[in-house]
């Protein structure tokens, strides 16, 4: 006598199935949660080492800039420590000489746009005085005072403040010390460093890894040829428009827009602004809206034909993919993240695009050999 115990077990056709889709679902999310888990502690070991990291990408954005000449010498048959040496000093030589214009400038003009400045704020308060507004002076120095006594700080405060910034100049010292060091060796060994990188790697994934980082060097450079192009013309624009309004500084204005295009949409921006407010503090309101008109004209034809005829050939990334970089990187990290936002999401479009298509199975660089003392 056979005795069953529970329930006997359906037959296979009335067992509960999971439907393929939530079954393939499944599969992708737990991978995609793997993914997440690893990006987010690779974020955090970044942001924890920061003072390094920040250095190293300033230092590999430098020598994509310098780049062009390096290679330019080698081809010329330049040993490459004198193409190294060469172009290290060039690149800070040319670098020092724009510094040095702009603020020789600034100080050359300093005492006039003081002056300036100052008549420009008196015919504000006059303009406010005979307006409709019916502002008097009584009201005008009610106002300053409040602002002045809402300004008010206390000797903590300063001996505080004095030290935070003493910390932030000596942290800054240290990280420009750190991207100086590291650009030298990149100009002079970046191929080589990427080769002995790669050694670390396993031996069947070191053809993708070698080609996928090359091939995001080379959009490095694209992008920096790019950036500088369109840097020039920014800076052409909106100087050769403060030349013909008769404004001074045209240089100092110019080679500030000129830097500051390299920060992506908030750098040109701001050292625009500049030449408005130059305009506005030795001419008037008028030439400043004449000014002001010049920069909008400038910035549309960048932003409308520049950037995403230039710059999105050069990356290979939708403007729109740009833009929403650019916004996120500066919520996430500020002016870096505006900064680094674009080459990075280069980098990282250009390396996933060349390992999904399996580039490097036909690549002659990714299948050479990966050993460090390799040159090739």
């Amino acid at each position: 006598m056979v005795v069953s115990l529970g329930k006997p077990r359906p037959p296979l056709r009335d067992r509960v199935q999971v439907p393929i889709g939530l079954e393939r679902a499944t599969a992708w999310s737990w991978r995609l949660l793997l993914i997440a888990g690893a990006a987010a502690v690779g974020i955090f070991i970044i942001i924890q080492l920061r003072f390094l990291v920040i250095p190293l990408l300033v230092a590999v954005l430098l020598a994509a800039l310098a780049a062009p000449l390096w290679i330019g010498l080698r081809t010329l048959k330049f040993p490459r420590v004198l193409a190294t040496l060469t172009t290290v000093v060039t690149f800070f030589g040319v670098v020092s000489g724009l510094v040095w214009l702009v603020i020789n400038e600034l100080v050359q003009g300093w005492e006039s746009l003081r002056e300036r400045t100052i008549f420009a704020y008196d015919d504000f308060v006059q303009f406010l005085l005979d307006s409709p507004l019916e502002v008097s002076r009584a009201q005008l120095n009610g106002w300053f005072d409040s602002f002045i006594s809402q300004a008010e700080i206390d000797s903590t405060w300063v001996v505080s403040g004095a030290l935070s910034v003493g910390a932030g100049v000596g942290s800054w010292l240290v990280g420009a010390g750190i991207a100086i060091f590291a650009l030298i060796f990149f100009i002079h060994d970046g191929e080589r460093i990427w080769r002995y990188l790669v050694t670390w790697f396993p031996r069947s994934a070191r053809p993708a890894a070698l080609g996928s980082g090359l091939a995001g060097w080379k959009t490095l450079l694209s992008y920096v040829k790019a950036q500088i192009f369109v840097a020039v013309v920014d800076a052409v624009g909106i100087g050769l428009g403060a030349f013909i309004l008769g404004l001074p500084l045209v240089a100092p204005i110019a080679i500030a827009v000129f830097l500051g295009a390299f920060v992506p949409i908030v750098g040109a921006t701001v050292a625009a602004a500049l030449a408005v407010l130059v305009a506005l503090v030795y001419e008037g309101p008028l030439i400043a809206v004449i000014m002001l008109v010049i920069v909008l004209v400038v910035q549309q034809i960048e932003g409308q034909l520049l950037q995403p005829l230039v710059m999105g050939a050069a990356v290979r990334i939708h403007p729109l993919a740009i833009f929403l970089a650019v916004a996120g990187g500066g919520y996430l990290a500020g002016l870096v993240g505006v900064l680094f936002a674009v080459p990075v999401v280069a980098f990282v479009n250009v390396v996933v695009s060349y390992l999904a298509a399996g580039t490097w199975r036909t690549d002659p660089q990714a299948l050479a050999s990966t050993s460090p003392g390799d040159n090739r």
